[in-house]
């Protein structure tokens, strides 16, 4: 791959005290945000694992470092495409299950 600079202190630290807050939300919101949210983590915590900034995922991505960043805020629920190409650049697999709500499987 390439070397990436690493971060300023600082930044890496308020970025995890940015994803401990996320992750305390977890458990209070509805199902659609709760997974918005998980996904926001999972994103964040891997870009850190690699070294990234939000900028150099952007790069990566075809994006702006904003959008990263409202992913991140879980602000906007991501589009399928761009969630691929996320786990493109961060090499990573996207996983996507339908699994019904109920024993049966037929409708509630």
């Amino acid at each position: 791959m390439y070397s990436i600079p690493a971060m300023p202190e600082r930044t890496e630290e308020a970025i995890r005290r940015r994803l401990e807050r996320l992750r305390e939300r977890l458990g209070a919101e509805p199902d659609e945000c709760w997974l918005f949210a998980r996904i926001a983590a999972e994103v964040a915590e891997r870009r850190l694992a690699l070294g990234l900034s939000q900028s150099d995922l952007a790069r990566l991505v075809g994006t702006t470092q904003s959008a990263i960043a409202r992913l991140e805020r879980g602000g906007r629920p991501p589009r399928i495409d761009t969630l691929l190409r996320i786990a493109e650049a961060l090499d990573c697999e996207l996983l996507v299950q339908l699994r019904p709500r109920t024993e049966g499987g037929g409708k509630r």
